[in-house]
Parts: structure tokens; sequence; C-alpha cells
């Protein structure tokens, strides 16, 4: 298990799930459990039994499915209500019967919360908490107590907060972490705060949301004030603006403050559990997340690079490797020779110096039409491709034409149909597909005609298409710039084209999918 000294402790599988649009089932839940485990957290918050039947079966099936090789699972849950014996509340039961070695209870420490959403008395909100803390340590429970809305109700009634913890604390919770519930606070006034309940009680906890855009900042200001116990979600995840991100928390202090929180090989492996994660939850990931997205180390400015190519430090601050995430060259508008020959470098070429200022031209000239390789990889490695060929385009098959109908028929149903006509390893190839849209169409002809001739096409498939109207046109003149990400069984890349004509636009793109998918697949391209 996880050094006691520090605690890590994730709430991704109940104060995260509570993310508008994010629907996790149990086998999701147990999914990410096993994920944060690998990462080396101490604590995963697996739900609140009793509350619901889902929470309630995770920690069921957690008992047998979930074998834990660093975290502790807690179950989350309520004092007792008001009037009620902890022993005879059905839902402290739950908590009681849930299997897990740590309960986090939840109280009220705002005393405006106290009387007019409790609807009970300040001294009767402190005796709750004294007898479910109590009664479930003489259970044999371990219980950690968040103190809900404490920031606030400190600067309304701080000697009624700090009673909250000293009240916990000596029923027997060993962590009182410190909620900024609303998410308001900013970092100098939480540690403040802080500060002043440290050493009031028990070990002091630290629990933020976003709401600012500070709940990382508030984290690490708290744990400089004295917390030891830090609580966060996967990702960021949670209402309203969600809440501190485990993974910027964890890096940080792990990185830049010198504690020693997660294996190192652990944190080597952060940027695949968080993204691994992402697949679970089906939320697009932040591809600009502090150390995890695929942004967080990617280079676009010329300037930039010219340093990079010197020493990758004077423009990194961790070796991106750290934390299992890599540096990334964008190629655009912006870029300069270095940018040009540490991409190529990134993608196994030595570039000439002439064939990096050919090669800066052209995409400068390409982007000043609409182009992007930024976020088109593939395309710009096709590029790159040719213009070490000399200029000469170097393709799998050759295209005579290609044609698409749309037809809406009486029933109201509207069916495109496209025809390409190919020439490759020496056949004329004609095949028509039928799609649910002129692209759909034309991929699925392409397809049809080539897959005989290179049946690993069958592993490719088009997995995303967007579509912009590029600025400074307008109406059904516009020029359309269109980005198409396809995947096989082991990747994704992306390809551009963009024309006055939506279809010529997408036909480009997918022309060069095929093309890179082919290159791929050890397809040598004449």
């Amino acid at each position: 298990m996880a050094d006691d000294r520090f605690h890590v402790y994730d709430t991704t599988l109940r104060d995260g799930a509570q993310q508008e649009g994010l629907n996790l089932t149990v086998v999701d839940k147990l999914a990410i459990a096993r994920q944060l485990d690998s990462l080396g957290v101490g604590f995963i918050e697996g739900g609140w039994p009793g509350a619901n039947p889902k929470d309630t079966e995770f920690f069921r099936r957690a008992r047998t499915e979930l074998d834990l090789k660093h975290a502790q699972l807690a179950a989350f849950g309520a004092t007792r209500r008001a009037g009620v014996k902890a022993a005879d509340d059905p839902l402290v039961a739950a908590l009681r019967e849930s299997g897990a070695p740590v309960v986090t209870l939840v109280a009220k420490s705002h005393d405006r919360h106290v009387e007019l959403a409790l609807r009970t008395t300040l001294q009767e909100n402190l005796a709750m908490i004294r007898d479910t803390v109590s009664h479930l340590r003489a259970e044999g429970q371990r219980v950690f107590l968040d103190a809900e809305h404490f920031f606030d109700g400190y600067k309304s009634n701080p000697a009624y907060a700090l009673e909250v913890l000293r009240t916990a604390a000596e029923a027997g919770a060993s962590v009182i972490a410190l909620c900024d519930t609303n998410g308001g606070m900013l970092p100098d006034e939480l540690a403040e705060v802080v500060h002043a309940a440290v050493g009031t009680s028990a070990r002091i906890g630290i629990h933020c949301h976003d709401d600012t855009g500070c709940a990382v900042a508030n984290t690490l200001a708290a744990v400089k004030a004295g917390a030891t116990h830090v609580q966060g979600c996967a990702n960021g995840y949670g209402e309203r603006s969600g809440n501190a991100n485990l993974f910027t928390v964890v890096a940080n202090l792990q990185l830049k403050r010198g504690f020693d929180l997660v294996p190192r090989e652990a944190l080597a492996d952060m940027t695949r559990i968080a993204h691994a994660i992402t697949e679970v939850t089906n939320v697009t990931p932040n591809s600009h997340a502090p150390y995890v997205g695929v942004s967080a180390f990617a280079h676009k400015a010329g300037l930039h690079a010219s340093a990079i190519k010197v020493d990758p430090n004077l423009y990194q601050h961790i070796d991106p490797a750290m934390v299992g995430n890599d540096m990334r060259m964008l190629v655009s508008d912006m870029a300069g020779r270095a940018s040009v020959e540490l991409k190529g470098r990134e993608l196994g070429y030595d570039l000439s110096s002439e064939t990096s200022r050919v090669l800066v031209e052209r995409v400068k000239d390409l982007e000043s039409k609409g182009y992007t390789f930024e976020a088109a990889d593939a395309s710009f490695e096709l590029l790159l491709r040719d213009t070490v060929a000399g200029g000469r385009k170097r393709r799998h098959f050759e295209v005579e034409s290609w044609r698409v109908i749309v037809e809406r028929t009486r029933g109201g149903e509207v069916v495109s149909e496209a025809t390409v006509k190919l020439h490759a390893k020496g056949e004329r190839i004609v095949a028509t597909g039928e799609g649910n849209g002129p692209v759909n169409a034309l991929d699925k002809a392409v397809r049809l005609g080539l897959e005989k001739l290179y049946p690993e096409l069958a592993a490719v498939e088009l997995i995303d298409f967007k579509v912009r109207i590029l600025e400074g046109t307008h109406g059904t003149d516009a020029v359309t710039r269109v980005l198409i990400t396809s995947s096989d069984e082991t990747g994704e890349w992306a390809t551009v084209g963009v024309d006055e004509n939506i279809i010529e636009a997408s036909w480009q793109a997918l022309e060069q999918a095929v093309t890179y998918g082919l290159l791929r697949a050890g397809h040598v391209a004449d």
C-alpha cells in the first residue's frame, strides 16, 4: 500500500462522475479503478453505497473483481440524519456493510448550511458528526471527513467551522479534508485558512473545485500551508468547471516539490493512464492538459524550434518522458528551417539544407491557401516525401477521374453514389460505391477498387471528418478545409484537403489518407 505520510486520494468515480454528460457503468468504474491503482494513488473513492444501486453494486463487485496493489477503496456517505442514532440509520449501515476499509463522510461546516439545508441546530450537527464517526470507528473502519463548504463557512463563522474539525478528530476521524465546495477561493486566502486549521485537529486534507481556474494552484497552496492529503479527479473531471486535476497535482508535487507520491515507473505511465481513462469515459481528452495532453510538449514557433534544436530543455520545463509524453514539432506557416528539420528527424528523415528550404517555402505557400499541417501530420509527411523525391508525387495509385451523384428518392431518402477510375499496379480499375453521403460513397468506392490489390485497406477506416469554412470567404463560393482522421489496427493519422468545392477538398484528404495507410502497411509508393 502507498506511504501513509502523505495521501493521494482520487474521487473520479464519485465527484468526477458528476460532470455533465459523463455516465459511468459499474464496469466502467471498475476499469477506471484499475487504471488509478496502476498510477499508485493511495485511495480511490468508489461512490456512495446505499444512495444508488449502481454504487452499491460497485462495492459488491469490487470485493472479488478488484485486486488493488496500491490503493484502498473508500466509500463515500453522509453523517447520520438529525434525531436518528448512527447505528439505526440505513445509509450509515450501507457504509458499514460496503466492505470498504475507509469511509469518507461529508459533513456541514458552514453554519448557514446547517440551519438552512440540514434544517437542524449547530449542536445537533456536531452530534451527528461525533456519533457517526465514532460508530464507524467502533466497527473497525478508518474514517475521513469532508468538511463541506469549509472555506465559506470559515468566513461566516470561523469558530464553528474549526469546532467541526475538532469534533470529528476527537471522535476518531484520521483525516479532515477542507472542501472549497463552491470553487471560489484564490490561493493566498485559501492558504491562510488552511494554516489556521492545521494543528487544530487531525491530519488536514484539501478538496478543490475549479470554478476560478485555481483548483490545482489552491491544492498546491494548501500543501505548502500544511495539508498532507490531496483530493482530485482524473483529467479534472467534475461538476461545473471540474475538480482539481489529479494528474497535474501529482506531477507538480513530485517533479517540482520533491514529494515521493507514486512510483517513478507509474509516473512515467501517467499519459497513457490519462488517455486510457478518457477511452472509458468517452470524454474527448483535453489536448492542452498540462503534462499529459498531446499538445503539452508541442512546439510551433520557428524561434522555439531553433532553440530546441540546440537543447530541448530551453523551451520545455521537464523531459516529457518523465510523464510518458513526447515532444512534438508542429509544422505551420510559422515554421522555420529548424522546425522542419526537427519534424523530419522525428519522422525518420535527415533533411539537407536545400530540401528544408524548399519544404519550408512549400508549407508556407500551402498554408496561405488554407492548408494546415500542424493538425495533419500524415499530409505533411507525404509532402516531405514528395520534396525529398524532387517534387514528384509518389503514390500507390493514379486517379483518372471520380464523380459523385446525390439522389433524393420519392420517399425522402438521400443516397450518394460515387464512381472512381484508378490505375494501380498496371491495372485500370473502375469501382462504384454507395454511401450515406458523398465522402462515405467515395471512401467505399476507393476501397472496393483497391482492396483486391492492397488487402490491408480492410483494416483502415475513416473515424472523423471535420469541415471548416475559411476566414475571408463566405456563402457557397467559400473555400473549404477538410480534415480526415483515419485509423488502422495500430494507430491514427490525419490528412487535409482544401478547395472551393467541398467534395474535391474531401477527396484530397481521402486520397492522402489511403496513401498513408498503405505506407504504414509497408507498401512502397512508385
